[in-house]
């Protein structure tokens, strides 16, 4: 086995370890850190793949950000006795299953949908210089991507003064 395929194994582990452990934990706060070494798998799978922006983009925006509003959504709402159904678990459970049965099927009798061999294949260049440059031209998606960083932090700020925010008592409440 060569160092890629080892790589490749350790972070498909990883992923799926991560997510099943996520789907069948009890605690949501351990749910949510199975969550994170989801999110770290699917990055290493991305380096495996040369895809070295995305990468990045995965740990930065997923493992980062979304983890954290995750964690502040969890911290702010109060625990619900009911928040992890049987059912619904082994629903997902069983769609996961019949998802995972068919990518295999398709892996052990050869048919990738007309993929081309991995030996055709281009060798990966790195892009996350190229890209970064692109979002940091003037002309380009500076605008845009500074939008995106002001409304995501109202978004958290609105979120947290909405769940802070105590609700006013009722007239029948105060007699």
């Amino acid at each position: 086995m060569t160092g890629a395929e080892l790589s490749f194994a350790v972070f498909t582990a990883l992923a799926l370890g991560g997510a099943l452990v996520a789907l069948f934990e009890t605690s949501v706060v351990r749910s949510a850190f199975a969550m994170f070494g989801t999110f770290l798998g699917v990055a290493g799978l991305y380096l495996t793949l040369g895809a070295d922006f995305l990468a990045m983009t995965q740990v930065l925006i997923y493992a980062g950000g979304i983890m954290v509003l995750y964690l502040f959504g969890l911290m702010l709402t109060k625990p619900s006795p009911h928040e992890r159904n049987l059912r619904r678990i082994g629903l997902a459970a069983a769609l996961a299953g019949a998802l995972a049965i068919l990518l295999l099927v398709q892996l052990f009798t050869g048919e990738h949908a007309g993929m081309p061999a991995p030996e055709n294949l281009p060798a990966p260049e790195p892009t996350a210089e190229a890209i970064g440059l692109a979002f940091l031209r003037a002309d380009s998606w500076l605008f845009a991507f500074e939008f995106a960083s002001v409304l995501l932090l109202a978004t958290l700020v609105g979120a947290v003064y909405i769940a802070r925010r105590r609700p006013e008592p009722r007239a029948e409440e105060l007699s």
